[in-house]
């Protein structure tokens, strides 16, 4: 019980770290670094171009083959807008619940595996800590690290990805795509629409054929490939444009997800409204030349499918102690990038994805305890 009283110190110190995607998390990098060196463990740190974000990844015990990555991402979504009944960045206990930003998605599992470094360190094979910025905004992060990682680490049996999956074996997540579609029109008096062209008014019609396309996705969806729910989706998550009601909007800007199952080929999807792109693009500047839509990805990962996984859901399930089937989630995740980099690759971990980027979000102590025990049978599996 003291390695579970010491992860939820952990955890309070890691959600105490505002590190919203937008946000550096070196506060937390150095928490950590600082937390690994007392165990007498060397990390490495891998900065992004800015500076104001890292990777980090090490190795507690021998460097040998056959040991297991345990992934989880820094970074939370924000908390701007939403309706908190408490300090977001102070853990909260109540009816059996902590509450706090990340604490389901995924600080939980990472102060876990904090937490049992010190058993960790004097196993005869080892625990591979990979902790990553910016997954929230289309797993940015990770891909560096995780191709250093390939490099230079002993071959382990598998990697687990601690997404909230209620302890759960996951095999298989959606990738995503994240577009950006930026118009640029032509201000004008609201009354003289021949002598302007408003930026609203063109993004409106592709937000339009982007809602039609949605809708085409529900009615092709293969239902039985075990994903709820089982189409590619397609969202638009933030729009602005215009200055004034009387003015012709001079700017419009939308962004979009894609989220597709590992057999939908999310370009060839865009396709079509690609095309809708550089064709309106096309008649926007022959008649104002600084007009036009670009039309952007901004970022993505790949799918992850069971491919290759048996013996790593083998030896996680006798971890878990559950032998339901694997699941299938729609989530996006790292888990993909992990599997394209050789590494057997699952999802698992504490808390529920229904919790997550909720306000008040919280992980039930009870799926602590279940990490905790997790961990205890990894360490011993380890020794």
């Amino acid at each position: 019980m003291t390695d579970l009283l010491a992860s939820r110190r952990i955890l309070e110190t890691l959600v105490a770290f505002d590190t919203t995607s937008h946000r550096s998390n070196l506060a937390l990098i150095e928490w950590v670094e600082a937390y690994l060196a007392d165990h007498g463990v060397a990390s490495v740190r891998m900065p992004d171009d800015s500076g104001l974000k890292a990777n980090l990844f090490a190795t507690c015990g021998p460097a040998v083959e056959g040991g297991v990555i345990l992934s989880g991402h820094s970074d939370v979504v924000p908390v701007a807008g939403q309706d908190w009944t408490s300090d977001p960045w102070v853990v909260r206990e109540a009816d059996g619940r902590l509450y706090g930003r990340g604490t389901s998605d995924m600080k939980a599992f990472i102060a876990l595996a904090l937490a049992w470094v010190p058993k960790f360190v004097s196993a005869s094979r080892p625990v591979h800590l990979a902790i990553s910025y910016d997954e929230e905004v289309g797993c940015a992060g990770a891909p560096a690290m995780i191709a250093r990682m390939a490099k230079t680490i002993p071959a382990p049996r598998c990697a687990i990805v601690g997404e909230p999956s209620l302890m759960r074996v996951v095999t298989g997540h959606k990738g995503i795509a994240v577009h950006e579609v930026t118009v640029r029109g032509h201000e004008a008096h609201s009354s003289l629409v021949d002598q302007g062209l408003s930026a609203n008014m063109v993004a409106v019609r592709l937000m339009a054929q982007l809602a039609d396309l949605a809708e085409e996705l529900e009615r092709r969806a293969d239902a039985g490939n075990g994903f709820d729910p089982p189409q590619a989706t397609l969202t638009i998550g933030e729009m602005e444009g215009g200055t004034a009601a009387n003015i012709l909007a001079g700017h419009a800007r939308f962004v979009f997800d894609l989220r597709c199952p590992p057999n939908e080929d999310a370009a060839a999807i865009l396709a079509p409204f690609r095309r809708t792109c550089e064709g309106m693009d096309a008649q926007m500047k022959a008649r104002f030349p600084g007009t036009g839509v670009r039309l952007e990805r901004r970022s993505g990962t790949c799918a992850m499918t069971p491919e290759g996984s048996d013996d790593a859901v083998a030896f996680v399930r006798a971890l878990t102690g559950e032998n339901a089937p694997p699941l299938q989630v729609s989530y996006a995740a790292e888990g993909g990038q992990f599997q394209q980099a050789g590494f057997p690759t699952v999802i698992c971990g504490p808390g529920s994805i229904e919790q997550a980027h909720q306000p008040d979000e919280w992980i039930a102590l009870s799926q602590l305890e279940a990490g905790a025990r997790f961990m205890d049978r990894l360490a011993e599996a380890l020794t």
